[in-house]
């Protein structure tokens, strides 16, 4: 077994694998195609949320396993997939089960990984986790949380995957998985999968993600940004109909499709702002020039009160996170 490496992390301990039910436990259905398995590590550990049925009070293996079914049909039958989207799914019971099939096998060698359906254009790089709940307002349950810390412990022991490498859905796209609360947990999870592996942990700096019904000088900068792009948005800090329209006229000219949560298909997310959005918006500028990007790096430095001098080096996509912090 490897132990945990990556940026940052010193060599640690083996974490041990935890209870995961294998498909044949829930009866899965056979998938309809092979199953791809990458000849190659996953780099990161993606968590999400499954937005439906809900946050249920039923805490059984059995209930698990009803989700786990119904996932799958989803899946396969609405979504025409070949199997489950995930690699794993974990109850609000803390139940763990294994969701596209071999995904077990493979995460014990510790080599290859299963490629799954959860984060649009990055397949093949993540493991997938989902959460059963929605967790915009409310936390998750205890179990559910330990059995998160076990599971993502065990897959970053297996690959040697870095704490920096631990994300939610919305780093890779405009979504509000794994919701507001259990994304914000996310430092946690990491901290605590460093504990268990007795590694160094390290914080991502990640694009946020903006959503219509938001103000602030994050959205001004954003509305200038995109009238950057030729788009006739006003730059009035406010997130309404007009910015949603050109964010998503601009995703659907650039390619980006709409990227909700693997469970479901009843949230429009669509015109979101986030870690898709600004690679296309975001661009090297001198502060101070006067072009609309200067006037968007303007108005989150006076709004952090970041010090930025001028001095012909254009502002980098790190230093854009930086300020959009």
């Amino acid at each position: 077994m490897l132990s945990a490496r990556g940026a940052g992390a010193a060599p640690g301990a083996a974490a041990p694998e935890p209870t995961i039910h294998p498909v044949s436990a829930w009866k899965a259905r056979p998938p309809r195609g092979a199953i791809t398995v990458e000849n190659h590590k996953p780099t990161y550990i993606v968590v999400h949320h499954t937005v439906e049925p809900g946050n249920s009070n039923d805490f059984s293996k059995e209930h698990a396993f009803e989700i786990s079914r119904a996932i799958q049909n989803f899946h396969m039958d609405t979504r025409g997939w070949i199997d489950t989207g995930q690699q794993f799914t974990n109850s609000r019971g803390g139940h763990i089960t294994e969701g596209r099939h071999r995904s077990l096998e493979i995460l014990r060698g510790g080599r290859q990984h299963v490629q799954g359906a959860n984060v649009g254009g990055h397949n093949s790089q993540v493991i997938g986790i989902e959460n059963e709940g929605l967790y915009t307002s409310v936390d998750v349950t205890p179990a559910l949380w330990k059995s998160l810390v076990d599971l993502v412990a065990y897959m970053a022991s297996q690959y040697g995957i870095g704490t920096d490498n631990i994300k939610g859905h919305r780093d890779f796209n405009s979504t509000e998985c794994p919701g507001g609360v259990l994304y914000g947990r996310l430092p946690e999870l990491r901290e605590a999968v460093a504990g268990k592996l007795g590694v160094d942990v390290r914080h991502p700096r990640e694009w946020p993600l903006l959503k219509p019904g938001e103000s602030g000088p994050k959205v001004q900068a954003a509305q200038h940004l995109l009238r950057a792009q030729g788009t006739r948005v006003t730059a009035d800090g406010v997130f309404g109909g007009s910015t949603k329209d050109a964010v998503a006229t601009l995703a659907k000219a650039r390619g980006i499709e709409q990227h909700t949560c693997t469970a479901t298909l009843h949230t429009d997310e669509s015109g979101f702002i986030g870690a898709d959005i600004w690679p296309l918006i975001t661009q090297p500028v001198t502060p101070g020039t006067g072009s609309e990007a200067a006037r968007a790096a303007a108005v989150l430095v006076e709004a952090s009160g970041t010090r930025v001098t001028s001095t012909g080096a254009p502002l980098t996509t790190q230093a854009w996170k930086d300020l959009l912090a």
